[in-house]
């Protein structure tokens, strides 16, 4: 077993464009359940949204790269307004329910056979990625940043991706700590006492909702982007919980937990099927395939997230006193 390359491979997991879709799609999060109290559980049709919102007009209309951009982020505004209508005003478990069924419907809508022209059915859609690249400004060639090799498309990427990641959580951190900021804190808290300040609590609820949608579809564009195609299988249900399962791990109510909570999620991920493979290679674990193992892994990985909710359920950099919820 080449625990080298093992702790290599966990390394890398914390730069790769993945990652980075996991964290800003967390951020998002973050502004929806973290800050404002609105517990979604429909981020991964937001991602969804962009990812198709995007490649769409890209390969129908040869849309160029800002105009795709807009037109997916116009998409997922939409989708957060008419989501947001009729189940703002619906209490935390019920709003967790329309929104998962919401992502869903969003899902079961792209596989469609009879918009299969559009947006390719059960095999989504691929080769729309031509005019990101088109910008790279890297030479073709080999990169080595320390151990790592990378690719001209693969360091664009994530020079794209990680940015995008940093300028998400500038803004973030600016908006909590505004007026807005404490607002939405409030309304977390008890938004009958905010409401009975005069604050519309409504107009707060779907701004965040907006807010965090969108950071959602960038996510759900860079999630696609290096992959080359977009296919809706990857959009079910468990992306949202892995999300808030990066989300909790880093801290909630943090603006740096989520980036924090994606990094070790993947790099732990990595390291278990790394060390679990080798095992069953070496001979040293015998009552597993390598099938087995890859879920193995996500029991892992539930395992440690529920010592971490036992033992410090505020996340790595949460503070236990933003855990006091209405």
């Amino acid at each position: 077993m080449d625990f080298g390359n093992i702790l290599l491979g966990a390394v890398n997991e914390f730069f790769t464009p993945t990652t980075a879709a996991y964290a800003l799609a967390a951020l998002g999060l973050a502004v929806h359940f973290g800050y404002t109290g609105l517990l979604n559980f429909g981020q991964a049709g937001f991602m969804a949204i962009g990812a198709y919102g995007f490649a769409i007009p890209t390969l129908s209309f040869n849309a160029p790269l800002p105009v795709a951009l807009l037109i997916a982020m116009l998409a997922s505004v939409a989708f957060a307004v008419l989501l947001g209508l009729p189940t703002l005003r619906l209490r935390a478990d019920y709003l967790a329910i329309v929104t998962i069924a919401a992502a869903e419907i969003i899902r079961y809508v792209v596989t469609t056979n009879g918009l299969t022209e559009v947006t390719g059915s059960a095999n989504g859609l691929a080769a729309f990625e031509g005019g990101f690249y088109s910008l790279n400004p890297f030479a073709p060639g080999q990169y080595n940043l320390g151990p790592f090799s990378l690719n001209e498309r693969d360091l664009w990427i994530r020079v794209v991706a990680w940015t995008v990641v940093a300028l998400a959580c500038l803004v973030i951190w600016l908006l909590v700590r505004s007026p807005w900021g404490r607002v939405v804190k409030g309304i977390r808290e008890d938004e009958n006492a905010v409401r009975s300040l005069g604050k519309n609590v409504y107009a707060y609820k779907m701004q965040a909702l907006i807010i965090g949608g969108m950071l959602g579809s960038l996510a759900g564009i860079i999630f696609t982007l290096p992959r080359g195609a977009v296919q809706p299988a990857n959009y079910g249900t468990e992306l949202t919980f892995f999300l808030y399962t990066a989300l909790l791990l880093g801290g909630m109510s943090t603006v740096l937990g989520p980036v924090i909570g994606a990094m070790i999620f993947w790099a732990v991920l990595s390291l278990t099927q790394g060390l679990l493979y080798g095992a069953i290679e070496s001979g040293a674990i015998t009552f597993l395939n390598t099938t087995q193992a890859g879920q193995l892994r996500y029991i892992l990985v539930g395992v440690a997230l529920m010592l971490l909710m036992i033992f410090r359920p505020q996340g790595v950099l949460g503070n236990k006193k933003e855990l006091s919820f209405a």
